[in-house]
């Protein structure tokens, strides 16, 4: 009789789990095209965002620390500068463009080419030796970039400017992942949780994007009636406010993603993934107005069964391969956060039994 309540309470979490990361994930896409219609200023508010996650993660280690008693990994400024500033600058402009595009693109052309990031990781991923030569991956290539060509094709809502600018961060995006893999896989520093590693992250992005920023938006951010130039408070506050809804999301998501990664398996993440594109897509048709032809849907599912199979190599070669990233050993043991820790011997009982059923974490 246990094992039936075990595997329903072992689903009802990855439900849970699942539905938590959507609520995350959407809700931040959204958000950010809501944000952007009174809002101008997609640079200015992903500098915002960078700032309040820096905030949070460093709350949420202050707090491990005090219930472990364990001191979190601080890197030195050398290693710091050396390895983890080409994945912060990689990552900023990744964030920063995308953010940008939804000042010209609809949700879900906007969904759509941001699913052609697949190909620059497999890209990277062939140049750094991290993904074997596979002849399926042509396959791959062929299925996703036939999906977003008939897509795009005689779209009634495409933007040329606001399309180069997902294109060109999903290009980044394929850089970023591909960086963050050999950042986290270095055991040596410390940095496979996610809170230690956005902790990290933040400040570098933040100097990465600010030039940007400043030649970009900082000239008529400093003369605008929405921050700097406000003659009442109340606007103001509604600024700072709505910024700091987008913050607390971008910080839910990389939280939810590690949560769900964690409990369950990164290939629940990539199947969960697939299914967001599908609900992204028709809530943005029902909520946003986005038109989509026949051609376009058809273009969708190409392309989701491109990345279907590569979700299913992935599955199939990583279960035929050596030690995964959840296998290394770090300075800091404890990958996961102690109140989701299990206590006695449940714990013990049970780790075998899990890891058996989970894949190794790789990128989505």
């Amino acid at each position: 009789m246990a094992c039936p309540v075990q595997f329903l309470c072992r689903g009802l979490r990855t439900v849970g789990l699942v539905l938590l990361y959507y609520v995350f994930s959407i809700g931040i896409t959204f958000y950010n095209k809501w944000l952007m219609k009174g809002f101008h200023y997609p640079l200015f508010m992903t500098l915002v965002h960078l700032t309040i996650i820096f905030c949070l993660s460093a709350l949420t280690r202050q707090a491990v620390q005090w219930w472990t008693g364990k001191p979190r990994v601080t890197l030195r400024w050398k290693e710091y500068l050396r390895k983890v500033a080409p994945t912060a600058i990689a990552t900023a402009l990744d964030i920063g463009l995308s953010n940008w595009s939804f000042l010209f693109i609809t949700i879900s052309l906007y969904t759509m080419t941001k699913s052609s990031a697949v190909l620059f990781i497999l890209f990277f991923s062939l140049v750094f030796k991290l993904e074997e030569p596979n002849p399926f991956l042509i396959l791959v290539v062929l299925l996703i970039s036939c999906g977003l060509f008939m897509f795009t094709f005689e779209s009634t809502q495409f933007n040329l400017e606001g399309f180069i600018l997902v294109l060109l961060a999903s290009f980044i995006g394929g850089i970023r992942w591909t960086l963050t893999q050999v950042l986290m896989q270095k055991a040596e520093l410390g940095l496979q949780n996610p809170i230690d590693a956005m902790y990290h992250l933040q400040p570098l992005m933040f100097l990465g994007l600010f030039p940007l920023f400043l030649f970009n938006e900082g000239l008529s951010l400093s003369t605008s009636e929405k921050l700097f130039r406000v003659t009442e408070l109340s606007p103001l506050l509604y600024s700072l406010f709505t910024l700091s809804i987008g913050g607390l999301l971008a910080f839910g998501l990389g939280f939810s993603e590690f949560l769900l990664v964690s409990r369950t398996s990164s290939l629940t993440l990539s199947i969960s993934g697939i299914f967001k594109e599908v609900c992204t897509l028709l809530l943005a048709a029902f909520l946003m107005g986005d038109k989509m032809s026949m051609l376009n849907w058809l273009g969708f599912a190409v392309c989701l069964c491109g990345i279907s199979l590569h979700v299913g190599l992935k599955t199939y070669y990583t279960k035929n391969k050596g030690p995964s990233l959840r296998q290394l050993k770090s300075k800091s043991p404890e990958l996961e956060l102690p109140l989701l820790q299990r206590n006695g011997n449940e714990s013990k009982d049970s780790a075998t039994d899990e890891c058996d059923d989970e894949e190794e974490i790789t990128l989505h």
